[in-house]
């Protein structure tokens, strides 16, 4: 089984309606490790990430808020760290209440099945 670390996805910006930013290949199971989120806009912009297609209990971040950048303001830009396996197959999706303000990138590593 090969091991190859990689950037999973991104940088690439969140839309409002739940869409797919990664999916697992075939033959092939992922960890996500980390997700870089930054929210380079004057206001509050909150992401919503699920495991598999959208649904209340697909969800594992909620509505969650990403405060705008401001002067002397830190935690606009987030690191989530994760140890996330998924199957062949499955996907992660991603929908912000803004569209098109907040910036992801994924990583991760790809496990080569057989």
């Amino acid at each position: 089984m090969a091991r190859t670390p990689k950037r999973l996805w991104g940088p690439a910006q969140v839309a409002t309606g739940p869409a797919t930013v990664y999916t697992v290949p075939a033959s092939t199971k992922t960890i996500i490790r980390q997700i870089h989120i930054n929210n380079p806009s004057a206001s509050p912009v909150t992401l919503t990430i699920s495991v598999t297609a959208d649904a209340a209990g697909t969800r594992f971040l909620d509505a969650y808020s990403i405060p705008a950048r401001a002067a002397g303001e830190l935690n606009s830009v987030r690191d989530l760290f994760l140890y996330l396996v998924m199957e062949a197959g499955e996907v992660l999706q991603m929908a912000a209440g803004t569209n098109n303000i907040l910036v992801t990138i994924g990583t991760g590593d790809e496990l080569t099945l057989g």
